[in-house]
């Protein structure tokens, strides 16, 4: 036995050694192969290095693909300095955020690659699917000599050439070449012509704060652009640049703390040759995020998109013409419009503001992207909600001054203390009022009361389902949110709007019909995404009730823009109680409009909706809706005759209306306003919230129920003193 383990012991050992023996040769046949493989590569000599490559601008068209609206790299713009006429701040900054060992590298840093493979692959891409890991010498190579595909090969090469890049120049000339050839936005290349563009000043001139926003853009210059709408995240790498640079000891705290709190002015964008500008800045970030900002100059894209040239070119006049006689007139010196097929989603207009090179309003902003309130345009996703749970559109509630906060007695009408008591637009209540004539007369009160029955959490999961996307804490909104509490996007409201018109198919938003590359092959073609996100019915009760003229006339009366005799144009507006946003969103069946009037700056207006964009969406209206079919809204089905009367119109009790004689068989009293007003409750009286359909309660537990209850015992009060005193 002990011989056997022996000779075990014994051939174990050999076989080890043979094994590494073997592991050993293995490897050095693979370097040897990696090595023969790098010497085969195609490297192209560092003699190049000045000869740009041939760059194939990007091009967007409109949805014909004839109307060219811009021509990306039409009027590239790079000036070239030599170092010494660099600010050190630029220097400084460029190397603390892109390479803070740049000056003590070899070209490569190999754990920095492998650190950014791991990180792209844990996003779900390939190990070379985004940036980082680069150095500023591998950064020069790829936008000098290299072609940009994200390959194994291209990463050899750009290793090999920057480390011999290392060999032949300095650490200053290496950093000169990456400031002067750097992209920094659309067509600005090169520190010298991005100093020059943003703020009127030459690259030896430019302060510290604005070097850091400078150093700041070449990661992403699309994303991070002064003129585009992420100005809230350029002004956090600003910060972050600066913190980079006082890590590294390049400023003291002191310049730290001046640099970090300077208001930096930009000048306006030059862009020449451009149309429709803010839906072509759309266009590019959803290129850039897409394909990278790489492709965009090398690829030849050619980008058909949805933009009906001829409708938007009209929009741009409109929207421009009435903002202009809006802020003379009501303090409203913006405005905002977009337009989209509800049966396809694509986007036909989008105008931004009333001028994209307006300086003293922001003009290259795009409100159509911003977060704002939307006042009463956002009750429909509340009445869409409350119909879905069992309610409808003849439900009725009391339109009655009513204290909705628990921790308030139900007489304290105010909205102090963390009471909640809003008022209706004109101060006037109506008594009970069904949800048609509720939404339709845009009614606050009966609206709070309807996000309360519908429930707050069933009506932002609504508004998400249709495709709001802003709403993304529940629990930071309260009863408000029916009258435009969270902020919201003009284009998903409008994107929403199209599942009502759509009886309640939601297609995805869509700005792209078909990208090219230079050789014909077709990148991407759109193709319809839809969903059914809302039952058919549902979409059709707003539809209706947002089309009713009768129904809305009290408000706005017989002939207001928001009627089109012989057409069936479905409309909300809404205005916020300081009077900061004014809307107005309507469709028919195969186009969706939406306007928003304000000041990018929040101040207030002096008027509400129906004065100041309704006539801008009005007159846009009447030149897009001809070049529509005309359509017509299919009916909802009648409310049954069998729901609870409270939910079909009645609003008293008619168990009030009966009594029982002394046979104990029922008479009925003769139904009389007298009688009626006796028997009247709030809706509370009558349901459950969370089960309309179901019995009525058997006892009031709901804490809503006092408070709702309480003013209607004054109303019934009031009512009956006036009979029986009508001379007063």
């Amino acid at each position: 036995m002990a011989k056997i383990t022996t000779w075990i012991k014994k051939h174990t050992k050999e076989f080890l050694v043979d094994i590494l023996i073997g592991v050993f040769v293995l490897g050095l046949v693979g370097v040897g192969a990696l090595f023969v493989w790098i010497a085969t590569l195609d490297i192209p000599d560092l003699s190049s290095f000045e000869e740009r490559r041939v760059q194939q601008s990007t091009k967007i068209y409109d949805r014909t693909g004839e109307i060219l609206l811009y021509d990306l790299h039409q009027d590239v713009r790079r000036t070239i300095v030599p170092y010494e006429n660099m600010s050190r701040h630029i220097k400084n900054a460029t190397v603390a955020i892109e390479d803070d060992t740049f000056f003590e590298h070899a070209g490569v840093r190999p754990l920095a690659i492998l650190r950014s493979m791991i990180t792209n692959i844990q996003k779900g891409g390939g190990p070379f699917s985004g940036a980082g890991g680069s150095t500023i010498t591998q950064q020069v190579i790829k936008n000098s000599i290299l072609q940009h595909e994200k390959t194994l090969t291209r990463k050899i090469k750009e290793a090999i050439l920057a480390f011999r890049l290392e060999q032949v120049l300095t650490k200053e000339e290496i950093l000169a070449h990456y400031l002067n050839e750097s992209p920094y936005g659309g067509t600005i290349y090169g520190v010298e012509e991005a100093s020059l563009s943003f703020f009127g000043k030459r690259a030896s001139d430019v302060t510290l704060s604005e070097a850091a926003y400078l150093a700041s853009l070449p990661q992403l210059p699309t994303y991070y652009s002064p003129y585009g709408s992420h100005i809230d995240d350029l002004e956090k790498r600003k910060n972050l640049v600066l913190e980079k640079m006082l890590e590294h000891g390049f400023i003291t705290q002191e310049e730290f703390d001046t640099a970090k709190n300077e208001r930096v002015e930009f000048k306006p964008q030059v862009a020449t040759g451009i149309r429709a500008p803010h839906f072509v800045f759309y266009i590019r970030d959803y290129l850039t995020q897409k394909y990278g900002e790489e492709s965009l100059a090398e690829r030849g894209l050619k980008v058909i998109t949805t933009l009906n040239w001829e409708l938007q070119e009209k929009a741009e006049d409109i929207v421009k013409e009435k903002a202009l006689f809006n802020a003379k007139t009501y303090n409203a010196e913006n405005a905002s419009l977009v337009a989209t097929d509800p049966t396809n989603g694509e986007i036909l207009v989008m105008v931004g503001s009333r001028d994209y090179f307006d300086k003293e309003i922001d003009g290259n902003f795009n409100i159509a992207l911003a977060e704002r309130q939307p006042g009463s345009s956002f009750k429909p996703f509340v009445y869409a909600t409350a119909f879905k749970k069992g309610y409808t559109p003849e439900t009725v509630v009391f339109d009655l001054k009513t204290q909705f906060s628990t921790a308030c007695e139900p007489d304290n009408f105010t909205s102090d203390d963390g009471c909640y008591s809003p008022d209706n637009y004109d101060h006037k209540f109506r008594g009970p009022v069904t949800f048609r004539n509720a939404l339709a007369q845009s009614l606050n009160v009966p609206a709070v009361k309807a996000l309360y029955l519908a429930g707050i959490p069933a009506s932002i999961k609504m508004a998400r389902d249709l495709g709001i996307t802003t709403l993304t804490n529940q629990n930071q909104y309260g009863l408000t949110l029916v009258l435009g509490g969270g902020e919201v996007k003009l284009l998903e409201m409008v994107g929403a709007y199209g599942a009502f018109a759509n009886e309640g198919i939601r297609h995805e938003l869509s700005s792209v019909l078909r990208i090219e590359d230079s050789e014909g092959n077709v990148l991407e073609e759109y193709t319809p995404s839809s969903k059914q996100v809302l039952d058919p019915t549902v979409a059709l009760q707003i539809s209706d009730i947002l089309s009713d003229n009768e129904a809305r006339t009290p408000l706005f009366g017989a002939n207001s823009p928001l009627y089109f005799p012989g057409r069936d144009v479905a409309a909300k507006t809404g205005t916020t109680n300081d009077k900061r946003d004014v809307w107005v969103i309507g469709y028919t069946p195969n186009l969706v409009v939406g306007a928003w009037a304000g000041n990018n700056d929040n101040r207030s207006m002096s008027e509400i909706s129906g004065l100041v964009i309704s006539p801008l969406w009005r007159a846009f209206m009447d030149v897009a809706l001809p070049t529509r079919e005309t359509e017509t809204f299919n009916a909802p089905p009648r409310t049954s005759d069998t729901i609870k009367p409270i939910l079909r119109g009645v609003w008293f009790d008619p168990v009030s209306l009966v009594t029982q004689n002394e046979n104990n068989s029922s008479d009925s009293k003769p139904i009389n306003v007298e009688n009626a007003v006796a028997g009247a409750h709030s809706i509370l009286y009558f349901v459950d919230k969370n089960d309309p359909l179901g019995p009525q309660p058997t006892n009031q537990t709901d804490p809503q129920f006092p408070l709702w209850e309480y003013p209607v015992s004054l109303w019934k009060s009031s009512l009956m003193g006036q009979m029986e005193n009508p001379q007063n």
